[in-house]
């Protein structure tokens, strides 16, 4: 059986959400999307109770793989990955959720299996919609300027001094999954926990 058999990138839906730092996850399905090969057109359901984009990639390794990307917003996230587990007989510990965090900074990353949520709203309904935490999570920083309200924070867009970092992560984080995907778990842990990027640049 495959390591991983479901790839998972949260985020919000619609134009006013498009690289938000809430959606992080959709910005790293993207970066994947465009490193690999996909091969049918994406499942879509749309105007229904769990709408989903649902894609089949190959990656350069030849491992075949679903990407998700939930379009029920962000506090609903889980019932479109508990229909896409249910319908393709999926095991839930074997999917990797990729989502924003605000407690490290942009430019950082962790990968860990299990754990809490720590009030991140999409885990929560995945934890509950799954029927179990024990599901792997890359953790992508967003970081948390001081002053700045938290939920006007994540749904904020990316600065544009910040953006060659940004491309810097999303391409370290597609090399993570791409180990991970290889089946070496520490690897993938030492690889993302590890990556340092250069220097942000200041605003200007």
């Amino acid at each position: 059986m495959a390591f991983i058999e479901l790839i998972i990138g949260l985020g919000n839906p619609g134009r006013e959400y498009e690289n938000t730092r809430h959606n992080f996850g959709f910005l790293l399905v993207d970066e994947l999307l465009r490193a690999w090969s996909t091969f049918g057109a994406p499942d879509t359901v749309s105007g229904r109770k769990d709408p989903f984009e649902l894609y089949r990639a190959t990656t350069p390794a030849k491992q075949r793989v679903m990407l998700l990307k939930p379009l029920t917003y962000m506090n609903k996230s889980g019932e479109a990955v508990r229909r896409v587990l249910d319908y393709y007989h999926l095991d839930a510990e074997k999917m990797l959720v990729m989502h924003d965090e605000m407690d490290l900074p942009l430019g950082r990353m962790r990968l860990k299996t299990g754990g809490g949520n720590a009030g991140h709203n999409g885990l929560k309904s995945i934890d509950l919609h799954a029927g179990t935490p024990n599901y792997h999570r890359m953790r992508l920083g967003i970081g948390k300027p001081a002053g700045f309200d938290g939920a006007s924070f994540v749904l904020g867009r990316f600065a544009p001094f910040e953006r060659s970092l940004l491309e810097e992560t999303l391409t370290a984080a597609r090399k993570g999954v791409e180990i991970l995907l290889g089946g070496d778990f520490r690897a993938a842990q030492q690889h993302c926990n590890g990556f340092t990027p250069m220097d942000p640049p200041e605003p200007a």
